[in-house]
């Protein structure tokens, strides 16, 4: 392995790509870790030119974007037979890796890091740029769920020298879009296609146009239409079946015409589906299960749980955390006919008078019999509205000390 590029210190490689080697490396003069893509120049003097316009197109087309959902491009150089490019370093993962190694991911992520996606290349387009070749192993996902889309390397800029020969096809042919599979000139909306074949993925698990070979893929992406991504996943709402079918509609007239109007119905689908639990760290979702299985279990004896030993909680008690007990706390802090209002709501009777305090003279407030339970259980009065003799203050003061009480109890459950 090399040690040093220009002024760059090597630290170790990162991996393959498919013009060079990505390497991770230091910048000294700013004490910064970059990562650094080469391209071996020692090629077939046929290959030299197109593969060197590339690179350089890329660093040039990548160099002009600021934007948070795209790589940065730091510096670009030439040492011996290699030319570099030097970028931010990522510290996450690959979107394909992800896909791969974890499986299907929530439907609320999966619109979280498209619609990013979306941004970026809308960002990109409005510059004049075209990626080409949009796939999840060119997008990166750091660790806070943010994306970044990298590998502008065949990227078309209206002003670049580096010009597709007619007929000639660049890209991964899984994500190609129709016009890309004819060679026909391209635009930003096949970049959305490939955008739309990648979110499709991403909600089902399969590509949208499969086959046994590049020949069978694309065929398949001029001629077929896939099943609606709902049908592969119950999770996908029906809103969000219509725009995969207008990202991959075979006619790009027909398509979302940028990318921006693309990101901005991800984002109006997001809102009205639930956030997933699935970003919660493995600790975080034991302490969780831990709570939940104790409360379930709590006041049971081994002999009830098939012999075990009971577990010990600290779960809240039904004297703090039950109807009842809002109709005492209303009932020492409300005011009467609120109280009657919350009866209602609740279904449950009002507190007998022993609840309610005295009046100004010592004597306790009158009640009306509204009638008994059939059970002879507990009877149902009408408090008659009398004034305190504690002041609202003190009401309150007891109030506070309830609910303090109550908060402590809970972060108790949460610790242990």
């Amino acid at each position: 392995m090399i040690s040093q590029l220009g002024r760059y210190e090597v630290l170790g490689e990162l991996g393959q790509g498919a013009m060079g080697v990505v390497y991770k490396a230091k910048d000294p003069l700013i004490d910064r870790q970059v990562a650094i893509k080469t391209i071996n120049l020692s090629l077939a003097e046929d290959e030299l030119d197109e593969y060197e316009g590339r690179f350089y197109q890329e660093a040039k087309a990548a160099g002009r974007l600021n934007h948070p959902n795209i790589v940065t491009i730091y510096d670009v150089g030439k040492s011996g037979d290699i030319a570099y490019i030097a970028m931010e370093f990522l510290q996450g993962r690959e979107l394909r890796d992800i896909m791969r190694d974890d499986g299907n991911m929530p439907v609320d992520q999966v619109l979280d890091i498209v619609a990013q996606v979306a941004s970026g290349l809308a960002y990109a387009h409005e510059h004049g740029i075209v990626h080409r070749d949009i796939k999840p192993s060119n997008i990166m996902v750091i660790r806070d769920g943010h994306a970044k889309i990298t590998d502008f390397g065949i990227a078309r800029m209206a002003s670049s020298a580096v010009r597709t020969q007619t007929g000639m096809v660049l890209g991964s042919p899984k994500y190609m879009s129709p016009e890309q599979v004819l060679g026909k000139d391209i635009d930003q909306r096949s970049d959305i296609f490939s955008l739309g074949v990648m979110l499709y993925e991403m909600l089902t698990g399969e590509a949208p146009f499969l086959g046994e070979n590049v020949n069978a893929i694309m065929y398949q992406t001029l001629n077929a239409v896939p099943k609606a991504p709902s049908s592969l996943n119950a999770g996908v709402p029906e809103m969000l079946n219509f725009i995969v079918a207008k990202a991959l509609a075979k006619e790009r007239d027909d398509r979302y015409q940028n990318a921006k109007d693309f990101a901005a119905d991800l984002r109006a689908c997001r809102e009205v589906i639930p956030r997933s639990n699935r970003q919660i760290d493995v600790a975080s979702l034991v302490v969780v299960k831990k709570t939940l299985d104790a409360i379930v279990v709590t006041g049971r004896h081994g002999a009830e749980n098939g012999g075990e030993d009971s577990v010990i909680t600290l779960g809240l008690s039904k004297s703090f955390d039950s109807n009842e007990a809002t109709m005492r706390l209303a009932a020492m802090t409300a005011d009467i006919h609120d109280v009657d209002e919350l009866a209602k709501t609740l279904k449950i009777a009002v507190p007998i008078a022993s609840s309610f305090k005295p009046d100004v003279s010592g004597t306790k407030p009158k009640v009306a019999k509204t009638g008994t339970s059939a059970k002879g259980g507990v009877q149902s009065v009408t408090p008659v509205r009398s004034r305190p003799v504690e002041s609202s203050a003190g009401s309150n003061f007891k109030f506070v000390i309830l609910f303090l009480v109550i908060v402590l109890l809970m972060l108790l459950i949460y610790v242990s």
